[in-house]
């Protein structure tokens, strides 16, 4: 999400999620991949448009993600969006509008849904992508696999272990919407 708010990219974002036309070329202008959202929801698109990209479907337990989302992301963008800051209630509303109402039909608080629609979500990226394409992939694995589908060295340092709920909630290493007091 960083590289989206500093590049401007939201609004291209948005276009894409709506299903209208966008230029791939322009909006991956100067980049050579791309992780988590906005993008991961269309990864069809990307694929179509990027014949000769590899996918790495990141696997964790899915109710350990959705109490992440839940204590990170999700209150993050209502606050958000509640902000008077015009930035911040436009993240919040980009949030919303491509996240929490379009993938998720608004229905965050349902776990069961939510995390149903999170396994479905990687079931097809597993069954439709083609083998030599995708590399299914867990953190706890380390570099190895990852640079070996790749074709990359392996570096010489641990494996990060970045973004947890910790981090986002630190006001030194995550940005907080204002209050809207």
């Amino acid at each position: 999400m960083v590289e989206v708010n500093e590049h401007n990219h939201k609004h291209e974002w948005l276009k894409a999620h709506r299903g209208e036309p966008i230029n791939w070329d322009v909006l991956f202008n100067g980049f050579k991949a791309t992780v988590d959202w906005p993008s991961c929801n269309l990864w069809r698109e990307q694929l179509k448009h990027f014949p000769d990209a590899k996918i790495i479907l990141s696997l964790r337990d899915s109710a350990s993600w959705y109490e992440s989302i839940m204590n990170t992301i999700y209150p993050y963008s209502k606050q958000s969006l509640d902000s008077e800051d015009p930035q911040l209630h436009y993240s919040g509303k980009w949030a919303f509008e491509i996240i929490w109402d379009r993938i998720f039909d608004g229905r965050l608080n349902e776990r069961e849904f939510v995390i149903d629609k999170f396994n479905r979500h990687n079931q097809s990226v597993i069954e439709e992508t083609p083998s030599e394409k995708l590399l299914i992939f867990e953190a706890q694995n380390g570099w190895e696999p990852l640079c070996d589908f790749l074709g990359v060295p392996v570096p010489d340092t641990h494996y990060p272990h970045t973004n947890t709920t910790n981090q986002f909630k630190d006001p030194v290493t995550h940005h907080e919407p204002a209050s809207s007091d």
